[in-house]
């Protein structure tokens, strides 16, 4: 069984994240404060209403930024094939680009949620795998 924190409990930190426009597309992203950002091409997993979905972390010359969410690794990874989960959630919670999100790192470097300010939620932690188990399941996945 998984351990469930709460977004205002004290083994989880919230930041102030800014949802941004992608490039030049109209696709709402997020960027990420200096504070929470993995480095650059680093695979987490990102909370949406109460769903994991996986996102790589990608760089631009304003910092962190995260351009999808999506069902699994490979997805993430090749950020473009499926549903994009974090355009789907935006819109679903009616924000707009300019506004700001709290992010709660409850895994520092693996295990973020993403939540309207205000909001309360509930995250199952789950712990990120041993290095050797992560590169055979990429390996796996790679084929």
């Amino acid at each position: 069984m998984s351990d469930r924190v709460a977004s205002d409990g004290d083994a989880v930190t919230t930041y102030r994240a800014e949802l941004a426009r992608s490039g030049g597309t109209r696709r709402p992203c997020l960027r990420l404060p200096e504070d929470v950002a993995p480095d650059a091409g680093d695979l987490i997993r990102l909370v949406l209403d109460g769903d994991e979905y996986h996102a790589r972390i990608e760089s631009d010359a304003k910092g962190a930024v995260i351009r999808g969410a999506y069902d699994n690794r490979r997805l993430a990874r090749t950020d473009g094939e499926g549903t994009n989960r974090l355009v789907e959630w935006v819109r679903g919670v009616d924000l707009e680009v300019g506004r700001s999100v709290d992010v709660d790192e409850v895994t520092p470097g693996y295990l973020y949620g993403v939540r309207v300010p205000g909001r309360r939620a509930v995250y199952s932690v789950t712990r990120r795998p041993d290095s050797s188990l992560s590169s055979i399941a990429e390996g796996l996945d790679d084929r």
